[in-house]
């Protein structure tokens, strides 16, 4: 990427004022948990591996555990060494009749180089990217499963970005900068359906660190500052704001810039970064993104979130 639970009364009653005095659905974290767990299992999803044709397959089977509207995108793409890969966004939606929509995405491929290692023997080695993508694709599985129990007034899309980690080598010194988020540039092109528009999305990267730091990132402020103020006040609202914190941070080339620039939908991104702390968690594109730096409260609060959000659509 790149450049750089217990809710008090007060708390419920804010709720309910976010959700127009309709509480939303429940946010299971403990199988949001093992949605995250069972993509790590797989090994690093990295293209062109057994293990990321697998995790592809069980991706779309669980989702259509919850919707017959499930569509696999396949696409080529050039990677920044010249290497051709096979993608697969995965999209699943619901309410699929419905014009007004709301987009909700993440990656779920995993980083092919741990390049920021402090450890130069791994700089070639593969990451298990528990957070850096597993976080958020786990959150949205719980967020897919709650959507088909309770219909909210508009329509949802989760995509599943592919080739998101696939950007260049860190020892290239960053300048290939198109060469991260392939899948989401393909989709935002030519998304699955013709035409496909939605009021705003939001984009989860990096969302289960126990001391996840969630600031107003700067190309989320650029494109949507509006939907910013919106998903971090739901935070607060909800009892979140020692994650959703109210600072701005730097711009990032993420999924959520292309789906911005490309498809027009103004969209941000819940991704735990912050300035003042050097940028990106210790983990971050090490061989060290494994379980053990995955929180299920903090997939809790970002999977409340989100779906409060949703259900304030009307």
């Amino acid at each position: 990427m790149r450049r750089a639970a217990v809710v008090s009364a007060l708390g419920l009653l804010a709720f309910a004022g976010v959700c127009g005095g309709q509480a939303g659905p429940a946010f299971d974290a403990a199988k949001a948990y093992g949605y995250v767990k069972a993509q790590v299992d797989f090994g690093p999803r990295v293209p062109g591996t057994a293990a990321h044709v697998a995790c592809a397959e069980w991706l779309a089977k669980t989702l259509k555990q919850w919707t017959p509207d499930v569509v696999v995108q396949a696409f080529r793409a050039k990677a920044f060494d010249g290497k051709m890969l096979e993608g697969r966004n995965i999209v699943a939606s619901f309410g699929a009749g419905m014009k007004d929509r709301v987009l909700l995405c993440a990656h779920w491929d995993s980083r092919p180089f741990a390049d920021h290692d402090p450890d130069p023997a791994n700089h070639w080695k593969p990451v298990l990217g528990a957070n850096d993508g597993a976080s958020g694709v786990g959150v949205l599985l719980e967020v897919a499963r709650q959507l088909s129990m309770k219909k909210p007034a508009v329509g949802v899309d989760i995509v599943l970005f592919d080739l998101e980690d696939y950007g260049e080598h860190r020892s290239r010194q960053g300048y290939a900068l198109e060469s991260w988020a392939l899948g989401s540039q393909h989709w935002s092109r030519t998304p699955h359906r013709p035409g496909y528009t939605a009021r705003f999305g939001i984009l989860l990267d990096m969302v289960g660190a126990p001391d996840a730091r969630f600031t107003m990132e700067g190309t989320s402020m650029y494109y949507a500052p509006a939907i910013v103020r919106k998903v971090w006040k739901t935070a607060r609202a909800l009892g979140y704001g020692n994650h959703f914190l109210e600072k701005e941070s730097g711009a990032l080339i993420d999924d959520h810039l292309y789906v911005n620039r490309l498809a027009r939908i103004p969209t941000i991104d819940i991704i735990d970064y912050d300035d003042d702390r050097g940028g990106f968690t210790k983990r971050w594109h090490t061989v060290h993104d494994t379980m053990e730096g995955i929180s299920a409260k903090t997939l809790e609060a970002v999977g409340r979130t989100v779906l409060a959000v949703v259900y304030s659509e009307k």
